[in-house]
């Protein structure tokens, strides 16, 4: 668990100051975005076949939530990439992967709800 998220977790009034968004808003918007996900990785593994087993390749550095909370981090202090990186201990390019997965799925969310 990233620092950041911890300190969520254990000071949850605080959440609004960090990331812009309430504790209550966070744990409803990290279920339906981790939802949106795994439909959308279970519609593209049934549409394509793997060259590489399931599961291969490099393991993940931060888990889902984590990476929520370095999309949610980024749209509240508008950091250079490099500067988010090394605030989630990930390079720069990880960093910017990660925002541009995540705010896809946000916006999905988004127009579900409104």
């Amino acid at each position: 668990m990233n620092k950041t998220l911890e300190y969520i977790h254990n000071n949850p009034k605080e959440t609004k100051r960090i990331i812009g968004i309430t504790y209550p808003q966070l744990k409803q918007l990290i279920e339906n975005a981790i939802k949106i996900n795994m439909n959308k990785k279970n519609t593209i593994s049934a549409e394509r076949k793997l060259l590489i087993k399931s599961g291969g390749g490099r393991k993940k550095h931060l888990n889902a939530e984590d990476e929520i909370i370095l999309t949610l981090y980024y749209l509240h202090h508008i950091l250079t990439f490099q500067i988010l990186g090394i605030h989630f201990g990930v390079s720069e390019s990880t960093a910017n992967n990660i925002f541009h997965y995540w705010i896809d799925i946000l916006i999905e969310f988004y127009h579900q709800v409104y």
